[in-house]
């Protein structure tokens, strides 16, 4: 299956049902309309509400709010956490909806009126932001559009139009909310580039060589493997069977940066990486 196919990620699945949960009690058990004022996020209010900082990413106005917000989770999550591992994306999903909260926050403070808001949009929006960025070039179908747009050229576009609807439109859509959380996936990024600026992991040469020689006289010099009969198998050693071992871990290993890049390592594959890198790099004597 392609990177980039919506196939449901661990943390995508339980944010969808979560919020799929909290709807249904919403529209059964939580009828009040003065739960979801207590869950939403005011600025004018959200000093005195701190846990709205957190809590309005879960509350949705309805199905169809809930269904747009879903959809977009769906299309661009499951690369975003592939890419980024499970931990990772649920850290970076609640930091996305929190700088939404906190740049709503700060346009009010400068007078540009934001009003409460709820929903997950502006978390959505710096997961759709990270997908881009992954994965610019990667043709999305958008209604009613005829034709695919590229990744890329569909984030610039709705940052355009939040950006429209903050200042000229009175639609009731928390365009502020998105674009904040749209610049939060910037700023990450950005100061990811700045803690690592070396790019990626390198990684030692870890496929078992095999010795390479020239030809004999006449034969135009041409370099060749070297053909030898090759000896009996030996019985194998415990030394023997940990190297084994070892190389079928590595070519796991490579195959899964291969799949999903290096970001998706766990810390303990990661160290085992390094160790095999040192050890290879300086051999005992």
């Amino acid at each position: 299956m392609s990177d980039t196919a919506p196939r449901i990620t661990p943390w995508v699945g339980r944010l969808l049902a979560v919020n799929a949960v909290i709807l249904l009690l919403q529209e059964t058990v939580f009828t009040s309309d003065y739960l979801t004022q207590l869950l939403s996020f005011d600025p004018g209010l959200a000093i005195a509400r701190p846990w709205t900082f957190f809590s309005y990413m879960f509350v949705h106005a309805g199905l169809w709010h809930l269904a747009g917000n879903a959809l977009a989770l769906f299309v661009f999550g499951p690369t975003v956490e592939r890419r980024l591992g499970s931990s990772t994306f649920i850290v970076y999903y609640l930091y996305c909806g929190i700088g939404a909260a906190i740049g709503a926050l700060a346009l009010q403070s400068l007078g540009i009126d934001v009003g409460s808001f709820i929903g997950a949009s502006g978390a959505i929006l710096g997961v759709a932001y990270a997908f881009a960025r992954m994965v610019p070039d990667a043709p999305l179908l958008v209604f009613p559009l005829p034709v695919p747009i590229r990744a890329k050229w569909l984030i610039a576009m709705l940052a355009a139009y939040d950006t429209v609807g903050l200042f000229f439109l009175h639609d009731h859509i928390a365009h502020g909310a998105h674009l904040a959380g749209l610049a939060s996936g910037i700023f990450y990024f950005v100061l990811r580039g700045i803690a690592r600026p070396a790019g990626p992991m390198p990684l030692p040469t870890m496929r078992p060589r095999v010795p390479v020689v020239a030809r004999g006289a006449g034969s135009e010099h041409q370099p060749a493997i070297a053909a030898r009969k090759a000896p009996a198998t030996p019985e194998p050693t415990r030394e023997t069977k940990g190297r084994s071992d070892e190389t079928a871990e590595i070519d796991r290993v490579l195959d899964k940066i291969s799949a999903t890049g290096i970001e998706s390592l766990t810390t303990e594959e990661r160290r085992f990486l390094d160790a095999v890198a040192r050890r290879r790099r300086d051999p005992p004597h």
